[in-house]
């Protein structure tokens, strides 16, 4: 009300309740011209929505000590092509592109299991390539080189032998090297046992890539499609897994040593005692297949395995979860971060609720929470590195990705 009394102008008066002299809109005596010949209007033209907070140029953390050397990547090419020219040679071309053309399944299978472990805190571009690279071309090439040298010394040996010894040793020992060289080039991006059981992963199926189009060319020229189809569906479809999962405990092993900032010698010594784990997981597994029924041991052996390591991977992301809440604790007390926040970015939970939020937003802002995830995650591993004391770029770091969470974060909540 007005201070004379009156009902305020920009209103209609209140009601005086029901019956007639309720108040009542005002209607149109007439119909609007527009609206007696609407085939006549133009379609509405439609209005673009609008666009959403678009992000600033932002600083990026430090590049140094998270890339592989461009030489290692030129020797990995020149054996690539020692090695096409050997399958060719041996194996014929349309044997070896279809096993190449086969090979991708398992490797497909294997990268989507690494991309769930690794969706919220994804390694560089250039050290998911070398890892592949290493296992598909290094790994390979030592492991053949080794088998021609003794084959020269000593002859055939028996398949046993080969299976349950050589292979074991002489591969594990090459894939674990592709592992060790990333924490030697790269140790900035080496944050802990889940980056360790990626790249060991990664190097696995990249030497299982490899691998499978020989078996398979080989089936071809052997046994025809039949013969092809059993091998194809043994290695690629029930356990295409396995060198991975061989190859992730010597990762695990130097993740631990990353963990605590250990120098290139200490890791060296503690990635021996996962090569040693993985060698004996992997002379299992092939001695399994190669004396005992293969699809009894399978399900009573092999799959148990498999599932433990399922489970070994789960505790590990509960446990870079727990490490990541604390650390970003940490700049939640100096008022960086809300403690809902933390809780949002650390935690499975609260990330699957920060994308459903965000997509509901105005231009669907997924993409920018994923940032805001990713950049929050990369932020507690800088602290983790910075609190070992062995990260002189930590601090340098830091700095980017405190400004990249707070301009992402004020475009999340912009208008």
């Amino acid at each position: 009300m007005t201070s004379g009394g009156q009902p305020p102008a920009y209103g209609p008066p209140p009601a005086q309740g029901g019956g007639p002299h309720a108040y009542q809109p005002p209607r149109p005596t007439y119909p609007s011209a527009l609206a007696k010949n609407p085939t006549r209007l133009a379609p509405q033209a439609p209005v673009a929505p609008a666009p959403g907070p678009a992000l600033p140029a932002l600083p990026t953390p430090v590049r140094k000590g998270r890339t592989m050397s461009i030489w290692v990547f030129g020797v990995l090419a020149f054996a690539l092509l020692q090695l096409i020219g050997y399958f060719v040679n041996a194996l014929g071309t349309g044997a070896s592109v279809l096993g190449l053309i086969l090979a991708l399944v398992p490797l497909s299978i294997v990268l989507l299991g690494v991309w769930l472990i690794d969706r919220w805190e994804p390694e560089p571009r250039s050290l998911v390539v070398f890892a592949l690279a290493w296992g598909a071309i290094g790994a390979v090439g030592i492991a053949l080189l080794v088998d021609r040298g003794l084959g020269l010394v000593f002859g055939d040996r028996p398949d046993g032998l080969t299976a349950v010894v050589q292979a074991p040793l002489v591969e594990e020992i090459g894939k674990g090297l592709g592992v060790f060289l990333i924490y030697v080039f790269a140790r900035r991006a080496f944050n802990g046992p889940v980056d360790g059981v990626v790249y060991g992963a990664l190097v696995g199926a990249g030497f299982a890539f490899t691998e499978n189009i020989q078996y398979f060319a080989i089936s071809v020229h052997e046994g025809g499609g039949q013969q092809l189809t059993a091998t194809f569906v043994v290695r690629g479809l029930m356990s295409p897994f396995a060198h991975a999962m061989f190859t992730s405990l010597t990762g695990f092993a130097i993740g631990i040593a990353a963990r605590r900032g250990a120098s290139a010698e200490s890791a060296f010594g503690t990635g021996c005692i996962g090569v040693l784990g993985a060698i004996a997981l992997h002379a299992l597994w092939n001695g399994s297949s190669l004396f005992g029924d293969f699809f009894p041991l399978y399900l009573t052996m092999q799959v148990p395995l498999f599932v433990g390591f399922i489970l070994g991977i789960v505790g590990l992301r509960r446990e870079e979860a727990r490490l990541t809440r604390e650390r970003l604790g940490d700049y939640a007390k100096a008022g960086w971060f809300t403690p809902e926040e933390v809780t949002m970015l650390a935690t499975p939970a609260g990330r699957r609720t920060a994308m459903r939020w965000a997509s509901s937003l105005r231009g669907d802002r997924r993409p920018l929470m994923k940032s805001f995830i990713r950049d929050a995650t990369e932020l507690a591993a800088v602290r983790q590195r910075a609190i070992t004391g062995h990260d002189r770029f930590a601090a340098a770091d830091e700095h980017a990705l405190l400004v990249r969470t707070r301009a992402t974060r004020a475009a999340l909540l912009a208008y």
